[in-house]
Order: C-alpha cells, then structure tokens, then sequence
C-alpha cells in the first residue's frame, strides 16, 4: 500500500495512525502564475490561513494521526506574516514529526526569525521549488539562494532543492469559471499517475485526498464552476470525529470516482516564465 503503514485493528484504536505525509496551506495567495498548479495558486485566490484557525485544525487531528513528515504549503507560505509561529504551532501538535517547508523562496528575506526557529527545532527542513530556468527568473531567485546557503552555514537548517520545472503536467482544461475537468474515465489509471497521490491536505479541520479536491470549492465560490464539477465539489473529506475503522479504510483507500476529474494519461506542460510584478 503506497503512502500509509497499515496498522492492525487492535493497535489502531491505541495509538495515533501512522502515515507518511500530511500537508497544510499557510496561504492561498502567490506571489507565481503557474499554469495548472494543482492548488489553483494560478487562479488569483488571495489569503492565508489564521494562526486560531490552524490550532483547532490541528488540534482535532494530532491525536489520532502520526505523519512522518508534515509540510507547510501553498500557496506560497512565505506570504504568511506568521510563518515562524506557523512553524512552531505545527511542532507543538506532531513532536515527532519532520516538518517541511515548501517554498517557492522569493520571500524567505521577510522572516529572519525562521531559521533561528528551524535550528532549535532539529527536525526541520526547507524545500526550494524552482520552476523555471528562464534567465529572468534564474537572476530574480538568485538572492534567496544566496540566502539559504548563508541559513544552511550559519544555522544548520538543511535545504533541498526541488525541480518543479521538470514535473509540471496539465491538470484541467482551461481556467477560471471556464475551467474543465478531465474525462477519461480511467480512475485507477489516473490514480496511478496522479502526482498528488499520498499528498492529504489537512484543510477546514477535515482530512482531504489531494490538493485538487480540497481546494476546488474555493475555486468554485470564486468563479462558479460548471455542472462538470458537481460531482468533484460533493467529495466528502474526512471528519475528525470518524471512527477508526472509517480512518483506516480513508487511508487505504487508492482510486476513486473522483479521480475521473485527472488526466487517465498525463499531458506534460511546457511552462511560461511564472513571474508576477507583486505578490497576490
């Protein structure tokens, strides 16, 4: 079973589950365009995630989850005012977990605090997304690669590169309100290529299957979907007050019908220069 470590039944009602990755937006703005971003950051959302409303989040699932690593996302989480407090929230509900943040990195300069923070936490890592190699983009992100290198010297905070200009893939047809979902209605095939598999997203104090499904109704409340969606908008995610059994069986679970709204055979995407004048 990809993702999870399966626990027996009488084991399961005593401890925490384990898994592999759990993820949160600290924001849904960007500071990028990022065609068919599989967490609508293209699409103009704008805000983040309060510091109280992650604590009741949080809060309803550390008991009863164990993530062996849990990411800090978008978004870009570096947009958040409170990224450090973010960061420290998250160890106080998962203390053995690695916490993870993804980052696009432009705005790394804005939180001085934060690699103090990740020194004293031991347990922590930063993921530099780098998504594309156009020489504009590769001079505007060189100052924050300068930055973690000196963060990585003189704190010891470990740093990862991650080439998403190598990985972007269409994700729905069009945008905005005209935007569609696929439908090839192959949902083990797309499940199997699906690059947001194992990627739960902990999000309005529920537990989501991917990043697309949790974050479509903001898409929607913005722009009014078409009928298309309507099964995809009616996902039921998991609730924290579920029973053992139906927590197992979400995190064995692989496809699903909802997995008809990806493509059964992906569409690799050359992408634009993702740069934008300002942050959202």
């Amino acid at each position: 079973m990809l993702g999870i470590v399966v626990l027996d039944r009488r084991s399961a009602m005593n401890a925490p589950f384990p898994l592999n990755h759990v993820e949160i937006h600290v924001a849904h703005a960007c500071n990028l365009k990022c065609e068919s971003c599989s967490h609508y950051s293209d699409q103009g959302h704008k805000g983040v995630v309060s510091l109280e409303d992650a604590e009741r989040w949080m809060a309803a699932w550390s008991g009863r989850l164990a993530p062996g690593t849990f990411s800090l996302v978008g978004g870009e989480p570096t947009i958040h005012p409170k990224l450090t407090e973010f960061l420290e929230l998250a160890r106080r509900h998962w203390p053995r977990s690695h916490l993870r943040l993804v980052t696009n990195g432009f705005f790394l300069a804005k939180h001085p605090k934060l690699p103090l923070a990740m020194q004293r936490d031991g347990n922590a890592s930063i993921y530099l997304s780098l998504h594309h190699r156009d020489p504009a983009y590769v001079d505007a992100i060189r100052p924050s690669v300068k930055l973690l290198i000196d963060w990585n010297r003189r704190y010891g905070v470990p740093v990862y590169r991650y080439e998403s200009v190598d990985r972007w893939r269409r994700m729905r047809h069009g945008t905005g309100a005209s935007m569609q979902p696929y439908e090839d209605r192959q949902p083990r095939k797309s499940w199997l290529h699906c690059s947001a598999k194992n990627w739960w997203q902990l999000y309005d104090g529920r537990m989501w299957k991917c990043s697309p499904l949790a974050y479509l109704g903001l898409q929607h409340a913005k722009y009014g979907l078409s009928e298309k969606w309507s099964p995809y908008l009616g996902y039921q995610p998991l609730h924290p007050d579920c029973s053992d059994e139906e927590l197992q069986a979400f995190f064995r679970r692989e496809e699903e019908s909802v997995c008809n709204m990806c493509a059964a055979n992906p569409e690799k995407l050359l992408l634009t220069n993702p740069l934008r004048v300002k942050a959202s």
